[in-house]
């Protein structure tokens, strides 16, 4: 996709110059001092400085006065009410207590709560993104920073659509100006970057809207990006990223035309397209689950020639729809499912009769998303479309026996559209929810702290308030948010207004 510069500049239009960042705009009208009379036109009164009756004079000054009075009261009340407005406390906004925005309002983001906040510009919505492993390191925490990312678009029409891969360069920090900072002092942080942040991208055209896409995990290691889209269509398609990936590290190199095609399709679906779509985290050489919305999950595995997906699907009698799947992170042939009907269940692939080993009900409504914690395998984490949310431990699951979560928070007020587990923090979880939020939680804080109890004792804004939630990100419609593995805290979330690359202070 070639990088769209907004140059053209229509002959009547109104353009403002670039400034500095927090400058005030300047005046659309300037009026200047010149040396000399000015010339009043031809409505010039001649006879302004004629005489008048000393009663006339006293009378007309008192009005003057008092109508100068008059105004200069009004301009300082304004002036007053404008700075009034201008240095009042920013308020935090909550989907659970705050009012809806109204027509003219917009939310700013606070920057002295990120390390790093940056909004990528696309050119139609996405519903899905995942991150591409890279060989710039692990642990990286200097900037500015790079990444990778590959998303699709979902366009008003089905030929305009597209998969992106997107290298993000050059992001930097977010500089928070001190009050009692020097101008003229040097700064010393090797962290401060002045350029711009750079974006390149390659893209591959496609025929329909793509409800999720997600990349092997084995990509850095392996050298094969094997990248995995699911289609309105019902079409599940296999692709190669690598040569796009080298394209925006190696100069000169060319994309051949056979990487932008799809390696393998999936057609066992039919026409009925599914949301479900994972690839193993312990098979390599690529194993790669999709559900559909019939209820009906497939396995497909690379062997030494070609991808085979199994005949068979994993199903149960009811034909609900799968809404996720997640791979255990520590039993090869071990996956969790969870749909429509409420349910989640743990699936072997070794089955035979390719029916669930145990099945519990995880919520009166959908279950739209789960997670499976990599550090502690065991945990498990779902989002429902009533907007609650929970953690559970497998541990419980039990044929016969209905388990219970072990932690669940009623927070969001819309549908949970994602969750997972911060795969470097096992106490961590980010969740997305349909009223444009993502909220960071940390499972490890008591509840009966006793910092805790003091600060929702000193805060009426914390009232109401789980002592777990860490943070509050706000975003329009976000449908996917993805932890980034090799830069600790920093994540990946996809809305209609674009993609947003951040990092908080608080993780």
């Amino acid at each position: 996709m070639s990088k769209r510069l907004n140059e053209d500049q229509s002959p009547g239009r109104n353009t403002a110059a670039k400034s500095e960042a927090n400058a005030a705009p300047g005046s659309a009208n300037k009026i200047e001092a010149v040396d000399g009379d000015v010339d009043m036109g031809e409505f010039e009164d001649p006879y302004s400085d004629e005489y008048e009756s000393d009663e006339e004079i006293v009378e007309i000054d008192d009005q003057n006065d008092n109508e100068e009075e008059e105004e200069g009261k009004d301009a300082q009340d304004v002036i007053k009410k404008d700075e009034g407005e201008q240095t009042s406390e920013p308020t935090i906004y909550l989907p659970h207590k705050s009012r809806p925005l109204g027509p003219d309002e917009v939310l700013e983001a606070d920057p002295s709560v990120y390390n790093m906040l940056h909004n990528v510009n696309l050119p139609w919505p996405c519903l899905t993104l995942d991150v591409l492993p890279d060989h710039l390191g692990d642990e990286r925490r200097n900037y500015p920073a790079s990444l990778y990312v590959t998303t699709a678009t979902q366009a008003s029409k089905k030929k305009d659509n597209e998969l992106l891969v997107l290298k993000l360069s050059q992001l930097s920090k977010t500089l928070v100006k001190d009050e009692n900072e020097n101008d003229d002092e040097e700064e010393d942080d090797e962290d401060e970057f002045d350029g711009e942040p750079i974006m390149e991208s390659e893209s591959i055209p496609l025929h329909d809207t793509t409800n999720r896409i997600r990349v092997s995990p084995h990509g850095a290691s392996t050298g094969e990006y094997f990248t995995a889209t699911s289609s309105e269509n019902g079409e599940v398609l296999i692709y190669d990223l690598s040569s796009q990936y080298k394209a925006f590290d190696q100069p000169g190199f060319t994309i051949p035309k056979n990487a932008k095609k799809p390696i393998h399709t999936i057609r066992n679906h039919g026409n009925v397209e599914g949301y479900g779509l994972d690839w193993s985290p312990l098979i390599k050489t690529g194993s790669l689950l999709s559900g559909d919305c019939s209820g009906r999950v497939y396995l497909t595995n690379r062997t030494s020639s070609n991808w085979v997906t199994d005949k068979t699907p994993f199903t149960v009698d009811n034909n609900e729809s799968i809404e996720d799947i997640q791979w255990s992170k520590a039993e090869q042939t071990v996956f969790a499912t969870a749909g429509t009907d409420g349910y989640i269940r743990i699936w072997d692939t070794r089955s035979k009769k390719h029916k669930p080993a145990i099945s519990v009900v995880g919520s009166q409504t959908d279950i739209n998303v789960i997670s499976w914690s990599e550090k502690i395998n065991y945990l498990l984490a779902s989002g429902d479309d009533d907007g609650k949310w929970g953690i559970w431990d497998l541990r419980n699951f039990k044929p016969g026996q209905q388990p219970s979560p072990v932690a669940q928070y009623d927070f969001h007020k819309s549908a949970i559209t994602s969750i997972s587990f911060n795969p470097l923090d096992e106490s961590i979880i980010a969740v997305s929810s349909e009223d444009n939020t993502v909220t960071l939680w940390d499972l490890s804080v008591e509840a009966d702290d006793e910092e805790i109890k003091q600060q929702r004792a000193n805060s009426k804004e914390l009232e109401g308030i789980p002592p777990q939630l860490l943070f509050v990100h706000w975003q329009k419609d976000v449908k996917d948010v993805q932890w980034h593995k090799q830069i600790p805290g920093a994540l990946v979330s996809t809305g209609t207004d674009g993609l947003n690359v951040w990092k908080t202070i608080s993780v």
